[in-house]
């Protein structure tokens, strides 16, 4: 694989990690509108073994003085064979190794778990996916926004922006990491700016949307966010170590292992920084789940089976809306709750990324199952604009052939 090859996987496996506030440009007004893209009739696969020597490889040496992650949790699965891995620390203070059945911040892979919910509603007839997020939340939105679908919500063409936050770089978000947030101010803070695009014609993706999904859910479900996913998700699939967080909760319930953020020092050399202890409200029912390698992979397994989100609606989670991106003026690669991948040798897979401070993580596979793959990485740079090298190169080792 060449340097460009190698660059472009890394750009587009990276959306996702950084889910904050986004600094955007529009997208060329010449950008030809792409095909939707389905991946409704794929061939299987032919199962090839999981590469064990190069998922070793790349999860190899981790540790305080490793220059991307001190951690790392690996489980690749399927019908093509399965290999589980681990290395690093679970705390660079007393040396212990990493624990392979660690709860950690899965970031925006919560997004996956908020678009099951919200399709399994649309299945039951409960939510109409072509009808107004205004009509379910009268308003919500003020006047000035055109009709945005809950469809429209789920794979991040509503135009509406991001909410204000305390900042891009990792000191004042440092700062503000007890902060409480209502996500209804959230929402009410983000529509005040207007429109970013109409509705339907490009492809941003912001939390925001699915901010406004997890009020969506409250509103349908007559219950918590907390409360649906554990009834609809949790408790079905027997995830016993998922959990959202309780109002005012910074700490990681459970064994787990620590998250760090490297900072420079005046001597030009680094101090790695404990972000372990962080609230999550801002982020909500766009990235505030915590779980474990092995919940993950039930879940990812089970979602594409079609024994979570009926088969119908699952069909949303494997299509592309035919728009351009809104920063890059490419074709859009993002559908509701996951991303579509090309890998290196043109196979399709799809999953999602997720990061916050201290922690990097994804879930995804093949289709037809034949190659999953679920990681944890204690990132020392977890939110940086590049993929981290570690994690590259478990989704390089993860579907080698």
């Amino acid at each position: 694989m060449n340097a460009r090859t190698r660059t472009l996987i890394a750009a587009a496996l990276v959306l996702g990690i950084a889910s904050g506030p986004t600094v955007a440009h529009a997208a060329p007004a010449s950008a030809p509108a792409p095909a939707p893209v389905s991946d409704a009739r794929v061939a299987p696969e032919i199962p090839t073994p999981p590469d064990v020597a190069a998922l070793e490889k790349a999860i190899a040496g981790l540790g305080p003085d490793h220059r991307d992650a001190t951690a790392a949790l690996v489980r690749v699965g399927g019908s093509s064979g399965t290999w589980q891995g681990s290395s690093g620390v679970a705390d660079v203070r007393t040396g212990r190794a990493a624990l392979e059945q660690g709860r950690f911040r899965v970031g925006s892979v919560t997004k996956t778990f908020t678009a099951a919910v919200v399709l399994q509603l649309a299945a039951e007839g409960s939510v109409d996916l072509d009808r107004p997020v205004q009509e379910y939340l009268p308003g919500l939105l003020p006047a000035t926004f055109k009709p945005v679908s809950v469809r429209q919500l789920l794979n991040y063409t509503s135009g509406i922006r991001s909410a204000d936050g305390p900042g891009d770089s990792f000191a004042q978000a440092y700062a503000h990491r007890f902060d409480v947030e209502d996500p209804r101010a959230l929402i009410a803070n983000a529509v005040a700016k207007g429109p970013e695009f109409d509705p339907g014609t490009r492809q941003h993706y912001l939390n925001i949307d699915y901010t406004i999904l997890g009020v969506l859910i409250e509103k349908v479900t007559g219950t918590s966010y907390e409360k649906a996913l554990t009834a609809r998700i949790f408790k079905p699939l027997g995830l016993r170590h998922t959990s959202l967080p309780a109002p005012g909760q910074t700490r990681i319930p459970g064994p787990h292992n620590h998250g760090y953020q490297a900072v420079a020092k005046a001597d030009g050399g680094r101090m790695l920084v404990d972000v372990t202890e962080w609230g999550s409200s801002r982020e909500w029912a766009a990235g505030d789940l915590m779980s474990t390698t092995a919940d993950l992979e039930r879940f990812t397994t089970a979602l594409f089976a079609g024994r979570i989100v009926p088969k119908a609606q699952l069909e949303e989670m494997f299509t592309v809306p035919a728009v351009a991106d809104f920063t890059t003026g490419a074709p859009a690669e993002l559908t509701a709750g996951m991303k579509r991948f090309v890998l290196p040798d043109g196979r399709v897979a799809w999953g999602k990324t997720g990061g916050r401070h201290g922690y990097n993580t994804a879930i995804g596979g093949t289709r037809d199952l034949s190659r999953t793959l679920v990681y944890s990485v204690n990132s020392t740079d977890a939110k940086g604009q590049d993929m981290n090298k570690v994690a590259f190169d478990i989704v390089m080792a993860a579907f080698a052939r």
